[in-house]
């Protein structure tokens, strides 16, 4: 699968060229930027912070944030070099820095995806202080190719300004991204069309996006009730979740031209419990999306509240 690369790397430093050929008797493949070339790139917005590493010969090194998640990092590779399975994780000091020891941080999963490291919020924050401290983050693993170590290094030179910057970007990201409020749901107590504060929250959250996100074109409203008592009552109490909802978004800025409400009553029910079909169900669509079927019966997911 991928490249396979004929000569062994260097283990230690890579400067202005991508790779250094080694004797045949080296025992491991080396990936990383060195003095010359190491650069970390920004992407900012309200939606996401990527600060991006190149790897010369491998791929990059990414620590992302999106909006509303957490902090990750990952190796992303062009070629899939490395073996899927278990490899290292070692943060250790460059070659100018020697009588430095090595500090393990235990194992992580290499996939068979281009994305072949990912690493959750609490490793990622580790290997970022392991930048900040002027080491350098390593992932071995066998190759592809012959079975003999992959190392991938990560750069910390010309790190620690461009993570400020990051940080600066993080504490502006929005409280939610597309993925978390494209489909949500507002539960309501029986014969209820009050809000609770967690439904305002979620409502406001909504409300950011929406304004942020100058793609979203149209955001459907359908109001829904349980099969207790009459369905002439029960559609009416639909229509006015629908509306408390509607209003809530329209009083917040939202251009009511691009609100469609819409009332069902028990016509649509999620499961066999009641409380899980008295809800009001929004979903935002961008510009582009392909329209669905208008059948508003299960696209709010979980429960919420």
């Amino acid at each position: 699968m991928g490249f396979r690369p004929g000569q062994l790397l260097n283990t230690l430093l890579v400067a202005t060229l991508p790779v250094v050929l080694l004797p045949a008797t080296a025992q491991a493949a080396s990936y990383g930027a060195g003095i010359e070339n190491s650069q970390w790139y920004l992407a900012e917005s309200v939606f996401e912070c990527r600060l991006v590493h190149e790897v010369p010969g491998y791929g990059r090194a990414v620590f992302n944030h999106r909006a509303g998640e957490s902090l990750s990092f990952f190796l992303e590779s062009d070629s899939a070099l490395m073996r899927p399975g278990r490899g290292s994780l070692v943060v250790e000091a460059p070659a100018w820095r020697p009588g430095v020891a090595p500090k393990p941080l235990g194992t992580v999963n290499v996939s068979d995806d281009r994305r072949q490291v990912s690493l959750d919020t609490r490793q990622a924050f580790v290997v970022a202080h392991g930048l900040l401290d002027g080491m350098r983050p390593t992932v071995t693993r066998e190759s592809w190719f012959d079975g003999r170590p992959v190392r991938v290094q990560v750069s910390n030179i010309n790190f620690a300004g461009e993570y400020q910057r990051y940080q600066r970007c993080t504490s502006n990201l929005l409280p939610v991204n597309f993925d978390q409020i494209q489909r949500s749901r507002v539960p309501f107590a029986s014969g209820s069309t009050q809000l609770s504060d967690a439904d305002r929250q979620l409502l406001d959250n909504i409300v950011a996006y929406v304004n942020a996100d100058s793609t979203v074109e149209r955001i459907f409203v359908d109001g829904h009730s349980d099969s207790i008592g009459n369905r002439i009552d029960n559609r009416a109490l639909s229509e006015d979740r629908a509306n408390v909802v509607a209003d809530y978004l329209k009083a917040s800025g939202i251009d009511e031209n691009m609100i469609t409400v819409r009332a069902h009553g028990d016509q649509y029910p999620v499961s066999n419990r009641p409380a899980d079909n008295r809800r009001t169900n929004i979903r935002l669509q961008r510009a582009g999306d392909r329209p669905e079927l208008q059948q508003a019966n299960g696209y709010g997911g979980e429960p919420r509240g």
